[in-house]
C-alpha cells in the first residue's frame, strides 16, 4: 500500500476498492492528484467518479466516492458540504470497511466543528466488533480521529489508550503515530508536542504530502511554547502552502 501513514488522510477511503470500473478508475486517479496536493484536479475526478458509479448503479462504489468527496470537503473546510455529502449516502450499502470509513469522517467533521463531545459519542458507540474486520489503515485513522477527539476533552487516559491503538495499527516508521501523537499532546497542554510535530513534519516533507505539511505549520503556530516570530513564519509559509494548493479557507486560516 503506498505509504499509507502519511497519505492516510487522503487516501484511505478508496482501501478495498477494485480497479475495475470506471468509477473505481477514476477514485483511484483521484486518490493519485490529492496525495499531490492537486486539490482541483483530484476533486474533478471524484465527481466524475461519482457519475461513473451512478451509471452503473453500484451504490457501495456511490458510497465509497461520496466518502471520498466528504474527506476532501473537511480537509479544504466545507464542513457543511461535507455534511450534505454524508447525508446521501445510503448506508445499507455499505461494506464493514465503508461504514468504518463514514464514522471516520463523522469523527474528523465533528472535531473540525470543535464539537468534540459528539466526536466522542461516536468513537464510544462503536465496539470491536464493529471494526476488527476492517483494513488496519482505517482502524489507525478511526483510533487517531478518537485521541483527538478525547484529548480535546480531556479524557486523557482514553486519549492515551486510541494513540496506543493508533500506533498498533500504523507503521512504526510512517509518522501517522506522530502527527497524532502530537496533537493529543497540544490538547492536553503536554510539553512534548512540538518534538512530536518536527517528526512529523520530517515525514510529511520526505514523503511529499503538501497538505500534511502545511497543516503541521499551522498546528505548530498554536502551541504556546512556539515564540511569536516562528508563529508569524510557521503561519506565512502555511498560508502560502494552502494558497497554491488552492484551499482558500485553510489559507485564510492561516493568516489568523
Amino acid at each position: 500500500m503506498v505509504n499509507r501513514l502519511f497519505a492516510l488522510i487522503l487516501i484511505l477511503v478508496f482501501s478495498g476498492v477494485s480497479l475495475a470500473s470506471e468509477s473505481s478508475v477514476l477514485a483511484f486517479r483521484a486518490q493519485k492528484s490529492l496525495t499531490k496536493g492537486k486539490f482541483a484536479k483530484g476533486y474533478g475526478q471524484l465527481e466524475r467518479a461519482l457519475l461513473a458509479s451512478r451509471k452503473e448503479a453500484d451504490l457501495a462504489a456511490e458510497g465509497r466516492v461520496l466518502n471520498s468527496m466528504a474527506k476532501i470537503r473537511i480537509m479544504s473546510l466545507d464542513l457543511d458540504f461535507a455534511d450534505s455529502l454524508l447525508s446521501v449516502i445510503r448506508q445499507e450499502a455499505m461494506d464493514e470497511n465503508t461504514k468504518l470509513m463514514f464514522n471516520i469522517n463523522k469523527i474528523s467533521l465533528a472535531n473540525a466543528r470543535e464539537k468534540f463531545s459528539d466526536g466522542e459519542k461516536i468513537c464510544r458507540s462503536l465496539g470491536d466488533s464493529d471494526i476488527k474486520k476492517c483494513d488496519e489503515a482505517l482502524k489507525a485513522s478511526f483510533y487517531s480521529s478518537c485521541a483527538i477527539a478525547y484529548a480535546a476533552n480531556k479524557r486523557e487516559d482514553d486519549a492515551k489508550q486510541a494513540l496506543k491503538m493508533t500506533a498498533k495499527n500504523s507503521d512504526d516508521d510512517a509518522g501517522f503515530y506522530a502527527y497524532t501523537a502530537a496533537n493529543v499532546s497540544r490538547l492536553l497542554g503536554n510539553s512534548d508536542a512540538e518534538s512530536f510535530y518536527k517528526a512529523a513534519e520530517e515525514k510529511s516533507i520526505k514523503g511529499n504530502y503538501p497538505y500534511m505539511t502545511a497543516t503541521i505549520l499551522w498546528e505548530r503556530s498554536l502551541l504556546k511554547s512556539t515564540p511569536q516570530k516562528e508563529k508569524d513564519d510557521l503561519r506565512l509559509r502555511c498560508r502560502n502552502a494552502f494558497e497554491l494548493m488552492g484551499l482558500p479557507n485553510n489559507a485564510k486560516r492561516c493568516g489568523k
